[in-house]
């Protein structure tokens, strides 16, 4: 139980649904989906659009999606889909190399796969909803009709990207107000975007993928100097995929496969799940301990993950006991290893998380995402579509397993997650934040499934993260002055995150007693709502 003098929140009990979101009105907005006769698949799909319009910096129907469900909480049944975008067609690297570039950058139209976000809530509504997609659309084009109030979280982000809002006309026009930042409270209307959500509503994935509103993004992209065409759009789907997962303590972690980085959250699990579990969570050996193992496991992360339709993935090896045992013994409990090889990858970036699970235990992880904050900063002026900035994970580097190709997928950090015991599914969980995500999910599970702490207390404590790209650890205020010196010590060079690190909701399924518990993190401005 928690020190009740403590700043803090108290996990969420119900008996009936629960919902777990990054922003209140998207949690509501489940909550209602549920309570009118939608299940939890209707209801994430609901949440994921309101974030699209009441969180625009960090998600959007620009953007991608991946989901897990389980129907009826059986583990056996568990579904995943792959919602992430294609390179377009005409996208070679020998046409980049043509052009002399090396690397993708965030504000190019060459950053822009096709969004693959709205295809996967059509296809996942068709096949596993109860309610009509303008049902569950409806909620979001009110919000960008009618207006919503800016929340804390949203508008210190919309800080972080002043002068890209400044830099798009559309986006200033949108999000700022007589050129200046709004405020927290801000009323904020997307008259644009509301169309757009209509259009789906009313035509599936034909009123985007197609009709006027693809044309618009193509000729937007392409006056930009991007190589999409309609013929993209139109062919645009994502696909199911069959979960892979991992054993940890007495349970099963499931996750999206390649090209999501899944992958090295069950890599991470492996490593942890041997090494000497020190009494202290937040000591100087532990917080050494996962740093050097997401050190090693993001190594493998840029060697190997990519679109397993163009390469062939080491799966088997990556999650074998071999390979973590190999990576446990190069840890050396007083020092940090030798400086890793540095990767051609971009860094730090942005999504939401939903978690939903209603009446009938049918539980739904999902999460869509922009990759950088308001993505590429490309604006559509017609349609209110902000690009996401994902093919900047692609290398052009003809060897690579992850250089850009005709209708590739880039390598995702997105992953949403699931945790069964004894066939049934116990925790829909997800952590936001980019790179940070694999690392994130180990260290969530750690800390509740090893070191007994809940739902809520899991996600509150202090969070440190090995950069992958910059060699530095980015480490919370809150972690101790003790612990910090020791780390600099053993020769870790520590920096604060320039944002707080990730996000996370989680919903855990009691089955004996019938209750849900959920928690939500305090970085975000969300909560978890249950009846």
């Amino acid at each position: 139980m928690r020190q009740f003098q403590y700043l803090g929140r108290s996990p969420v009990y119900s008996t009936g649904g629960m919902a777990a979101t990054s922003h209140p009105l998207a949690t509501q907005t489940a909550i209602a989906i549920l309570q009118n006769g939608g299940n939890a698949l209707d209801a994430a799909v609901a949440a994921s659009a309101v974030q699209c319009v009441v969180e625009p910096g960090s998600t959007g129907i620009g953007g991608d999606c991946f989901c897990l469900y389980a129907p009826q909480g059986r583990a056996d049944q568990i579904i995943a889909y792959n919602g992430s975008g294609r390179a377009p067609q005409a996208a070679t690297p020998e046409w980049f190399a043509a052009q002399g570039m090396t690397a993708i950058q965030r504000h190019s139209p060459h950053a822009v796969t096709v969004p693959g976000a709205v295809d996967a809530w059509c296809q996942l509504v068709q096949d596993h909803g109860t309610l009509a997609l303008s049902e569950i659309l409806a909620p979001a084009i009110t919000y960008a009709r009618e207006g919503y109030p800016l929340a804390d979280r949203a508008r210190f982000d919309f800080g972080l990207q002043q002068r890209v809002l400044q830099a798009n006309g559309t986006l200033a026009q949108t999000f700022l107000v007589d050129g200046a930042l709004p405020q927290v409270g801000t009323r904020l209307r997307q008259p644009l975007l509301a169309h757009t959500l209509a259009a789906i509503a009313q035509n599936g994935r034909a009123g985007f993928y197609g009709g006027p509103i693809a044309a618009e993004m193509v000729e937007y992209l392409r006056h930009a100097g991007g190589l999409h065409t309609l013929e993209d759009f139109e062919a645009t789907q994502g696909e199911y995929v069959v979960p892979i997962s991992g054993e940890f303590r007495d349970y099963t972690v499931h996750q999206c496969p390649p090209n999501s980085q899944g992958v090295i959250a069950l890599l991470l699990l492996n490593i942890m799940a041997s090494l000497e579990r020190e009494a202290d969570l937040l000591s100087p050996q532990r917080v050494h301990q996962e740093i050097e193992a997401g050190r090693l496991a993001y190594q493998d992360r840029f060697c190997y993950l990519s679109d397993p339709a163009y390469t062939d993935i080491p799966l088997d090896g990556l999650l074998s006991a071999d390979h973590a045992a190999k990576l446990r013994t190069v840890i050396d409990p007083t020092r940090a290893l030798d400086p890793l090889p540095r990767f051609t990858a971009p860094s730090h970036r942005d999504t939401v998380y939903i978690t939903v699970v209603d009446r009938d235990r049918n539980a739904c992880s999902l999460i869509n995402s922009l990759f950088d904050d308001f993505g590429s900063g490309l604006m559509t002026p017609q349609s209110g579509v902000v690009f996401h900035s994902r093919g900047m994970s692609f290398s052009l580097d003809s060897q690579h397993p992850n250089c850009i190709a005709p209708g590739k997928r880039p390598m995702h950090t997105i992953i949403p997650g699931m945790v069964s015991h004894k066939g049934k599914v116990v925790l829909s969980y997800g952590v936001m934040g980019g790179h940070y995500q694999a690392f994130g999910h180990m260290q969530f599970l750690c800390r509740l499934l090893d070191y007994g702490y809940n739902i809520q207390a899991a996600q509150d404590l202090p969070r440190f993260f090995p950069e992958p790209l910059t060699g530095d650890v980015e480490v919370e205020d809150r972690l101790s002055a003790q612990t910090k010196t020791q780390l600099i010590a053993m020769g870790h060079r520590l920096v604060p995150p320039p944002k707080p690190i990730g996000g996370s909701q989680a919903i855990w399924i009691d089955w004996t007693a019938g209750v849900l518990i959920g928690g939500s993190d305090p970085r975000k401005d969300g909560c978890a709502i249950g009846y």
